[in-house]
């Protein structure tokens, strides 16, 4: 089970599957109220949610006993969630991103700079998100030119690149991407995880117990040392440094993260 999160889409999974197809059942759903899973007027999911009702897609409706899963950004607290709530049903977990908790308290000084960081100069787009989501995206709703320019921004920042987005992903599958949010007019209802998160408890339930892996990309948005890992995801079992790559590793480094993704999985089997 792949699983994306904002503002990607299943547009970032498309080379990784054609890479994972050859030696997975490949499971890539659009998040429920994102894109080509948005309907105007549909009930609105945060990651409780959404984890719950990927939890039924990979049982009930697709008759899977066990899987594994993969994600980043929002996909990483989806499925870490869906681990610690039904961690019987795990293979294994893969991760590009860590949902541990931001706590500026840590003792590892990096770990600390990251989140000052953070909080100071990154954070703004997840504050107005998850505090006046409607008010935003009457703008987005509104112009193309605003809703590329509100996501084009995070591709520029949250990728490996030489300063231009293309350096790092193809303009192609970014505006692939954008387009899919204009065209379904989903951007304002994709805000509701991070209303949904900023009003409610932290998403995952730990200890997180299910063999885990983590592909540690360079430029990722925060990397939390192992140390501070550890106690939260009591098992794992694999801890790659990827040499290139940022937060959308699909598109940015698919053979690097396709490789780490099957060397887990046929290296840990319970």
């Amino acid at each position: 089970l792949l699983v994306h999160g904002w503002p990607g889409s299943i547009v970032e999974f498309l080379d990784l599957i054609a890479r994972l197809a050859e030696r997975f059942d490949v499971v890539a759903p659009s998040l429920p109220g994102y894109t080509l899973s948005f309907a105007p007027g549909q009930k609105r999911f945060g990651v409780e949610d959404i984890a719950s009702t990927f939890t039924k897609l990979m049982t009930e409706v697709l008759g899977y006993k066990r899987f594994g899963t993969q994600g980043g950004d929002w996909g990483a607290f989806i499925t870490s969630r869906m681990a610690a709530t039904r961690p019987e049903l795990f293979t294994g977990l893969h991760l590009n991103y860590l949902t541990v908790p931001r706590d500026i308290t840590a003792a590892d000084a990096d770990w600390q700079a990251q989140l000052a960081d953070w909080v100071k100069e990154r954070s703004a787009y997840s504050i107005i998100q998850g505090t006046r989501p409607q008010t935003l995206a009457y703008g987005l709703t509104d112009s193309p030119a605003g809703l590329a320019a509100w996501i084009a921004e995070k591709f520029h920042a949250w990728t490996d690149n030489d300063g231009t987005i293309e350096s790092a992903i193809a303009r192609d599958d970014m505006l692939a991407n954008i387009s899919l949010y204009w065209l379904t007019g989903a951007i304002g209802s994709s805000f509701w995880t991070y209303y949904a998160r900023t009003h409610g408890p932290w998403p995952v339930p730990f200890p997180i117990t299910v063999p885990t892996a983590y592909a540690a990309f360079p430029k990722e948005i925060l990397r939390p040392p192992r140390a501070v890992a550890e106690k939260y995801y009591t098992n794992i079992q694999r801890w790659t440094a990827m040499e290139k790559g940022g937060h959308f590793a699909a598109l940015e480094q698919p053979q690097a993260l396709a490789r780490d993704i099957g060397d887990f999985f046929a290296s840990y089997q319970t």
